[in-house]
């Protein structure tokens, strides 16, 4: 029986709360839809999420530049009324930017049933011209002060074919362009990359900026617990079965080794690569993000799940409620058990408690606000295909603390589990109203009371754990306990 211990009295560790500082999502144009605008203001409220990031802000599909009779005719109009809505509900964007408008390109690859060009700009000097009057336009729009406060990054994953048809050298001179042609407009904006897939080029992409006097604010990456893993053809479970849990955070610290002093966001992340991969929408990934948002929050400054809704249309658009989605959100804005996740770590203090004891697929975590509220957080998780089975936990905690208000809430099969009730159902393709409504209360997190034992100073609180479960567990410690 697993068995873990805190003191509660004793001094913690600050870590950074990185699930509340930015979401994905698919790519720009999406932003302008109702429905998209509807999700992202309930994840605001729900989340406490702060940026958001998504591709193609310079897509055709923007009308970002056209270029008619040698005349370049610019227009940020709908990208403005994107970032209008995002700073009235008091979020801003992680402006990522890509992908290449035809006018610029070098050539006619494409990624995506939007059709993202992917090609090298065929003037540097005019790709340059494009992202300095953008970004001056969006310091005359907004302010200085607040676009201070944005992240620009350039391009996405250079380093896969299918993104970026050019070499690194290409890459690194985009950089460059970009980041001069940022800087030109202020220098306390912040510019970073090099935004790739799995890790990489991060050290050869700072080596090369200090070469070149190419300024660089942070570090940015993407990762996948699928990546370099299998071989061709493989599924995605197959996939898994290859990993070790721990995985991500290893990697993590890899990544900021090589990024020295840069500060490091992850600006892509989720429990597997797969766009369509049936775990998405299960408790499955809801103990996976936990763990793993715990578990590199002493190391990056930025961690964001890719997506936030299953508003998203890389190769179509799906209509099915469940389909294995990337979203935290069905695209009827039904909440997954990984948005429940994400809502439970929401308030959760940036102080970590030593928590003694371990276990192989049970992880625990004791967090402390700045109130003196206490959040004990434990996971029973693991790759598919390795062990795994419910577990009594007992959590024993000292140091002078009121169990007057035990509250627990709870993300498993049973709990916040709306793909199963729509699977009771029948796995209805249009849910009705009548249907929408049950599968809203089916995924609900509830706060319940729970009871503890008190004994020789301390107590102790037992738990059920299902396989690929979150239970947390929320109280004030008594004054004076820190």
């Amino acid at each position: 029986m697993p068995h873990f211990t805190c003191k509660l009295d004793q001094r913690g560790k600050c870590i950074r709360p990185v699930w509340r500082h930015t979401v994905g999502s698919g790519h720009a144009v999406l932003a302008l839809r109702a429905d998209w605008r509807e999700q992202m203001t309930r994840t605001r409220a729900d989340l406490g999420v702060g940026y958001v990031r998504f591709h193609g802000i310079l897509s055709d599909d923007m009308g970002t530049l056209l270029i008619e009779r040698d005349a370049s005719l610019y227009s940020f109009a709908n990208a403005d009324q994107i970032f209008d809505f995002l700073l009235g509900i008091g979020m801003r964007p992680f402006v990522e930017l890509s992908f290449m408008p035809s006018a610029l390109a070098s050539g006619q690859t494409t990624v995506f049933s939007y059709k993202a060009n992917v090609t090298p700009p065929s003037d540097l000097r005019k790709w340059s011209t494009l992202i300095r009057k953008l970004v001056a336009h969006w310091v005359d729009r907004y302010g200085v002060e607040e676009v201070r406060q944005w992240f620009f990054e350039v391009w996405n994953e250079p380093n896969l074919s299918a993104f970026w048809t050019g070499t690194q050298a290409d890459y690194f001179d985009l950089y460059g362009s970009t980041a001069h042609a940022i800087k030109g407009v202020d220098g306390e904006l912040r510019v970073g990359g090099p935004a790739t897939a799995n890790d990489a080029w991060i050290g050869e992409f700072l080596e090369h900026c200090e070469k070149h006097h190419q300024p660089v604010d942070f570090v940015s990456t993407h990762h996948y617990p699928t990546d370099a893993l299998g071989k061709p053809g493989d599924d995605t479970e197959q996939q898994l079965a290859a990993a070790h849990r721990d995985i991500l955070r290893e990697r993590t610290e890899e990544a900021c080794r090589a990024a020295g002093d840069k500060p490091v966001y992850y600006t892509e992340w989720s429990s597997s690569s797969n766009p369509f991969f049936h775990r998405h929408d299960e408790p499955y990934a809801a103990a996976f993000v936990v763990k793993n948002m715990l578990d590199v929050a002493d190391l990056v400054h930025g961690y964001s799940f890719w997506t936030f809704s299953d508003i998203f249309s890389e190769n179509y658009f799906s209509s099915v409620p469940f389909h294995g989605g990337f979203g935290l959100q069905t695209i009827h804005g039904i909440a997954k058990p990984a948005y429940r996740a994400l809502q439970i770590l929401k308030d959760v203090g940036a102080e970590r408690l030593q928590m003694d004891g371990s276990h192989a697929t049970v992880d625990s975590w004791v967090q402390r606000d700045e109130h003196g509220g206490v959040t004990v957080l434990l996971t029973n998780h693991a790759f598919p295909r390795h062990a795994i089975r419910t577990q009594e936990v007992t959590v024993t905690l000292s140091g002078r603390p009121a169990t007057s208000r035990l509250t627990v809430e709870r993300v498993d099969d049973g709990h916040c589990n709306a793909k199963q009730a729509w699977k009771d159902m029948g796995s209805p393709e249009y849910p009705d109203g009548t249907q929408l409504a049950a599968l809203a209360r089916a995924s609900e997190l509830v706060r319940e009371p729970l009871g503890s034992s008190a004994h020789d100073g301390a107590f102790d609180i037992r738990l059920t754990l299902p396989p690929h479960s979150i239970v947390a567990v929320r109280f004030q410690t008594a004054p004076g306990a820190r």
